[in-house]
C-alpha cells in the first residue's frame, strides 16, 4: 500500500487557491505535480461533502443531505477500504468528521482523541471550535503521523471557511487564511514528498461573496485538486471539470486500494 497525505482545505474556493496557494502553484509551474478543476455536488454544504469525498457517493445515495444528519456511514470510504487492506489510518478533522466514520455523536470529552478506534479512522484527533487555528491541526497531524505511522492521513482545517462566513471570500481576512494554510502545507510538503508520501490537497466547497454555501454558483461549488504522486501525469488539466465523485476512488488508486463497485471509475 502506498502511503497517502489528503489536505482538506474547508471552503476554499477554486479561484482563491489559485491565487494563494502559491508553494502548490509553483509546483504545478514545474511539472512536479498535477492540477485539476472540480465541480463539486450539490448541496455544497460541509457534512455532505464530507460524506461524497471518502464514499464517492452523491448525497441521494449515502443520505447525509444537509450539517444536521448524524450517524456512521453504512458505507464503505477511503478508510474503511484502507483498514479492510490492512493499512492504518488517521485524521486530524472537524468533529463531523468523527461523526462519519468512527462515533457518533460527538461528545467532546469522550471524542477529542480516539487512539486505537474500532471505526474506519484507526487514530483521530477531533475539533468542534469553528475557529480551531490552522497551525495546532498540522501540528497534532503530525503528531499522528510520526507516532502512528498511518497510510492514509487526513488533515482537515477551517480557518478559511470561518473566515469565509464572517468576512466573505473577497475579504483581506479570507484571502490571509488561505496564504497562511498554503504555508503550513509548504513547510511540510518537502518531507513528506521525501520520505514518499503521496500527497492530495483540495476543498469540499467554496463559498460566495455573501459568505455562503449550499447552492449551484459556480463560486460555491468550484474548488482545486491537487495532486502530488508518480502514478499521475504531471500538469495543469483545468480547462474541463472532473466530477468530486471522482476523488474518492482516484484517491483508492493512489494508494493501490480496489475502490468499492459503488465509486465511480
Amino acid at each position: 500500500m502506498d502511503k497517502t497525505i489528503f489536505v482538506l482545505l474547508d471552503a476554499c474556493q477554486y479561484e482563491a487557491a489559485s491565487k494563494y496557494l502559491g508553494y502548490l502553484e509553483h509546483m504545478i509551474d514545474y511539472n512536479k505535480g498535477a492540477k485539476y478543476k472540480v465541480l463539486g455536488e450539490l448541496p455544497s454544504l460541509s457534512k455532505p461533502m464530507y460524506a461524497t469525498l471518502f464514499t464517492g457517493l452523491p448525497v441521494c445515495k449515502h443520505g447525509v443531505t444537509c450539517n444536521e444528519v448524524g450517524g456512521v456511514l453504512p458505507y464503505d470510504s477511503v478508510f474503511s477500504l484502507c483498514r479492510k487492506a490492512g493499512g492504518r489510518t488517521a485524521a486530524i478533522s472537524y468533529s463531523w468528521m468523527s461523526e462519519l466514520y468512527s462515533r457518533a455523536p460527538y461528545v467532546s470529552d469522550r471524542d477529542r482523541v480516539q487512539l486505537d478506534a474500532e471505526g474506519s479512522i484507526q487514530y483521530g484527533m477531533y475539533y468542534w471550535d469553528d475557529n480551531y487555528p490552522d497551525s495546532h491541526v498540522f501540528a497534532e497531524g503530525e503528531c499522528l503521523r510520526k507516532t502512528f505511522d498511518p497510510d492514509f492521513m487526513l488533515y482537515h482545517t477551517m480557518a478559511v471557511d470561518g473566515w469565509g462566513h464572517i468576512k466573505g471570500p473577497d475579504s483581506a481576512e479570507y484571502a490571509n487564511a488561505v496564504a497562511a494554510v498554503g504555508h503550513l502545507i509548504a513547510a511540510r510538503m518537502p518531507e513528506w514528498l521525501e520520505k514518499g508520501y503521496q500527497v492530495v490537497v483540495t476543498a469540499d466547497h467554496g463559498m460566495n461573496n455573501l459568505g455562503i454555501h449550499v447552492g449551484t454558483e459556480h463560486a460555491q461549488r468550484e474548488v482545486a485538486l491537487y495532486i502530488f504522486s508518480d502514478k499521475v501525469e504531471n500538469g495543469r488539466f483545468e480547462e474541463k471539470y472532473i466530477s468530486q465523485l471522482n476523488v474518492a476512488p482516484l484517491v483508492c488508486k493512489l494508494m493501490g486500494v480496489p475502490a468499492t463497485e459503488g465509486m465511480k471509475q
